[in-house]
This record gives C-alpha cells, sequence and structure tokens, in this order.
C-alpha cells in the first residue's frame, strides 16, 4: 500500500536510540501499576490471541507501554504516530526491536509522509483500531473500505476525534463499532483536567523559561482541558482569562472566579494564550493586531488550526526562531507575537515535551486496553459507543488498590433504596 518503512530502517544509531527508549520506556512502566496489572492478567489470558492492532498515537514512552501490554496479551501491533512532531524517535525504534511490534512513527515528518506511516499501519490489515484524534478511521472508510468488514472495532483517545466520529455517525458513514474512550470519567476527570493542565503549562514553561506568577493567561474554551488549564495557571498565581462560546461554561468560568470575556476583549488583556476548544480559527488576525509585544501563543487542542497562522504570517513583517520551539513574527509595527510548537499540541509537539503525567497516562491506557480486550470477545453494532460503566469501574478499581485507598460499599437497603421510586418523606 505504502513505501513507508518501520523506524529501524531510518535512524541513524538504532542500537543506541533503542537502548534510550527502553530505559523511558521501563521507567514509564515502573509508574504504571494499572498497566502493569492488566499486563500480568493479559500475559496470562491472551485475550486478543490473533488479532491485528493499528495505532495512531502519540508514539511517547506511556503509550509504548499500552502497546507492549496489548503485544503481550497476543496481538500484533503497528502503530504511527497521530501528529507530525510528538514522536519520541527513541521510544518508536525501541518498539520496533519488539517481536510482535511494528512501529512507522517518526518525529518531524512531512504531511506525506505522515499518512503514509498511517496507510502502512492499515496496510497490515487490523482487526481493531485504537485512534487519537481519528485519522486512521478516516482513512479506512476513505481509502480500505474493504477491510471494514474484518474491523471488529475501535478506541478514540481524544476529544477531537470523538467529535469527528460523532459526526461522522450522525452521517450514517461510521461503519465499525468505535468506543469513545475520552468521554468516560477514568479518562477526562483526570487525563483531561489534570493531564493537559500540568502539561500544556510545563512545556509552555520549559520552552520559554518563564514564569507564570503574575501574567494573565487567556484559556480559550473551558471544556475539561480548559478548566485543567486555567486552574493549575491559577494555581501558579496567574490571572485567569477565559474565553467561551457556551454561555454555560462562561457561566461556569464565571463560578469558579475566572474573568470571562469575548477573545477580542482579552487579547488586549493576555500575556499567554492557551487554546483548548479543539475548532479552528479562535485567534485570528484581528485579535493578533489588539496584542501586546512579547505574547505567547500555545495550543493544547489537538490540530494545530486554533491558532490562524496562515493569518499571522500575512501581517508579520519578519520571522525567526528565537529560542528551539518558539518562533517569533515581527509585525510591521514591531510588535512580536511569539508561537510555541509551531501551533500544535504544545504539550507534545515542543521540543522539551513529555507529555502528560505518566500517572494520569496509566488511568488513560488502562480504559484503551480493557476496551480493546472487550471489543475482541464481544460484538457491537457500528457507530460511537461509551465505554461500559463496568470497565470504567474495574480500571478505578485497580488504581485505589495501588494507592493503598479503601472505600465504603453500599448495603443490601442502600442499594434498595436507591433503585426504588416510592419512598418518600
Amino acid at each position: 500500500m505504502t513505501n513507508a518503512a518501520p523506524i529501524t530502517d531510518r535512524i541513524d544509531d538504532p542500537e543506541s536510540a533503542r537502548e534510550s527508549g527502553r530505559q523511558k520506556i521501563d521507567w514509564a512502566r515502573e509508574h504504571m501499576p494499572i498497566m502493569r496489572a492488566l499486563r500480568e492478567e493479559f500475559e496470562t489470558d491472551q485475550p486478543l490471541a490473533g488479532e491485528r492492532i493499528g495505532m495512531a498515537m502519540h508514539v511517547e514512552a506511556t503509550t509504548a507501554v499500552l502497546t507492549e501490554t496489548l503485544a503481550a496479551a497476543g496481538a500484533e501491533v503497528a502503530i504511527t504516530g497521530c501528529n507530525p512532531l510528538s514522536t519520541h524517535d527513541d521510544v518508536s525504534r525501541a518498539l520496533d526491536a519488539h517481536d510482535s511490534i511494528t512501529s512507522y512513527a517518526e518525529r518531524g515528518v512531512d504531511d506525506e509522509a505522515y499518512y503514509a506511516a498511517i496507510e502502512a499501519v492499515i496496510g497490515h490489515e487490523p482487526t481493531i483500531t485504537v485512534d487519537d484524534g481519528m485519522d486512521m478511521v478516516a482513512a479506512i472508510h476513505d481509502d480500505h473500505p474493504e477491510l471494514i468488514d474484518s474491523i471488529l472495532g475501535g478506541c478514540e483517545e481524544t476529544t477531537t476525534g470523538v467529535h469527528r466520529l460523532r459526526a461522522m455517525d450522525d452521517d450514517g458513514a461510521l461503519e465499525y463499532p468505535v468506543f469513545a474512550v475520552n468521554d468516560t470519567p477514568m479518562k477526562r476527570l483526570f487525563d483531561n483536567v489534570h493531564g493537559t493542565g500540568e502539561s500544556a503549562l510545563s512545556a509552555i514553561a520549559m520552552t520559554t523559561n518563564l514564569s507564570f506568577a503574575g501574567k494573565t493567561i487567556v484559556v480559550a474554551g473551558y471544556g475539561y482541558c480548559g478548566k485543567g488549564v486555567a486552574k493549575k495557571a491559577a494555581g501558579q498565581n496567574a490571572h485567569v482569562v477565559v474565553t467561551e462560546v457556551d454561555p454555560r461554561r462562561a457561566l461556569e468560568a464565571h463560578m469558579e472566579g475566572y474573568e470571562v470575556l469575548p477573545m477580542a476583549e482579552a487579547a488586549a488583556k493576555g500575556d499567554v494564550f492557551v487554546t483548548t476548544t479543539g475548532n479552528r480559527d479562535v485567534i485570528t488576525a484581528e485579535h493578533f493586531e489588539r496584542m501586546d509585544d512579547g505574547t505567547l501563543l500555545a495550543n493544547a487542542g489537538h490540530f494545530d488550526v486554533e491558532i490562524d497562522l496562515d493569518g499571522l504570517s500575512d501581517l508579520a513583517a519578519s520571522t525567526r526562531e528565537v529560542r528551539p520551539g518558539v518562533q517569533e513574527y515581527e509585525l510591521s509595527s514591531g510588535k512580536r507575537l511569539n508561537v510555541l510548537a509551531e501551533g500544535r499540541l504544545v504539550n507534545l509537539a515542543a521540543p522539551v515535551a513529555l507529555g502528560h503525567p505518566v500517572e494520569v497516562m496509566d488511568q488513560s491506557f488502562g480504559v484503551q486496553a480493557v476496551c480493546v480486550r472487550e471489543l475482541s470477545g464481544t460484538a457491537y453494532e457500528p457507530g460511537v459507543h461509551d465505554v461500559p460503566d463496568d470497565l470504567d469501574r474495574e480500571v478505578a478499581e485497580i488504581k485505589l488498590d495501588a494507592e493503598g485507598l479503601g472505600i465504603d460499599d453500599l448495603s443490601d437497603e442502600q442499594t434498595e433504596y436507591m433503585g426504588s421510586w416510592d419512598h418518600g418523606t
């Protein structure tokens, strides 16, 4: 289907890279008790024996732990990146050294190579897909519909991908079942809030070596990711401004104590802007013109469409890289605006970015693993499916055990009371 080669064939010092990647993976696994428990179960039960899993994910250490767990369950796995700048090449090399895993992921590829790698994964004819952003699902439906009948289902990791899948499902175009992993509590309450909040701000801080204290941080969007960024920025003594298009989320941000403004007004006040909407053209030319000299612009949404870089380029008299991962756009007025990580997902695409904290991804990838196991053993109708609650609870219970935390159980009387309708005052 494609000429894309595994990462092994495209890296200068494969042995050194493999060792570096293996070190990162081993460190991550040490701090992922959910994945360790599931791997032990999977190695014994072999629930994925005979399955071929195609993955398009951010290929870094925690993703590698998930990938190797699926392989330990008996699957043959092919993986590539879901963002041109989020792959750790040494981790990709370490994965490709596994007998049951082929990795095509490489950092810094152009669009042609990016989609060629997705085609290469599809060339393994997956029976289950694991996606982050839905690019693989789309490619299968658009270009390889003959494979759909042999696909048991898929899992989608991120908000943007679930939005795309639901739109596809609404149009009657989604022809195999996909779990909306992003929307289940063990993912969105932790990964989206704490993971995005911590990793986005830490990536900005490490890329710029600047403090948030005393600055005005404008957070575009107050969904789960935006809530996390706002909360963590406030915790670092920043003044937080939230922009929204949904009146209920705007009111929620207001009641949490944040200033709420339209972007046109926030543009004149912000020192740092972080987009978390999943939509395009959130910050555009009219906003750039109102910003102060030295403003930082970062995106924490999946695709690089939230900051209108074409519009910014049109306004700029010159551009230059002022630090690794920081592109300065100097306008004709002399004002300078700084874009981080080319407007891509800053917590993964910045040069020093490491992605979400390991403990957070342990929960998200625990859900992914049990959902893949579910698809292998249970038939679902085509369409977008919520993660079954018993699977979400299974992952939560493993995490509680690992943390040494105990909770109460409902008594029989309490269970009966909660399930009844005829208990009045």
